[in-house]
């Protein structure tokens, strides 16, 4: 079974992240997503809340399961016998961050590849931290997030 885990923070899922799972799930019998649990950012959710958010918006998605971590994704990685950690890719900015943090990944572990995934070009703009951005100034993400998520983004923002 070829696993792959999706990592990041998701604060929060967007139908951006929702496109690239998908795209995953065409290439990998199993996919954990993995919220991150990082001290150096400031979120808006709780890692609770993001994972809430997560599995209700892959309720039916098959085979994809929802996990956290902190520390070396890599390790994460091993831990669940992945063979592969899934990037997206929006703009030329992304890349390059992402091949650096491969680079790195690659000499950490190298038997964890890093698959890069472009969403469908009607998400290319979209990233949590512009989602909460508008929302914070009172605009329409709605159709960025599943629906629940835009139910809490509006209600953090009253």
């Amino acid at each position: 079974m070829k696993i792959a885990i999706y990592p990041g923070t998701f604060d929060p899922i967007t139908t951006g992240h929702l496109d690239v799972l998908k795209r995953g799930i065409n290439l990998f019998d199993k996919i954990i997503i993995s919220v991150a649990i990082s001290s150096n950012k400031k979120n808006l959710f709780s890692v609770k809340k993001r994972i809430e958010f997560i599995k209700k918006s892959i309720s039916k998605i098959p085979s994809v399961e929802v996990d956290s971590f902190e520390g070396l994704m890599v390790d994460h990685a091993e831990k669940h016998s992945a063979v592969a950690a899934i990037r997206g890719l929006r703009v030329l900015s992304d890349f390059e961050f992402e091949f650096k943090m491969t680079l790195m990944n690659r000499s950490l572990n190298d038997k964890i590849n890093t698959v890069f995934l472009m969403p469908n070009s009607k998400y290319i703009h979209i990233s949590s931290s512009m989602v909460k951005e508008v929302a914070s100034l009172g605009g329409d993400v709605s159709k960025y997030v599943p629906p629940h998520v835009n139910n809490e983004l509006m209600k953090k923002y009253k």
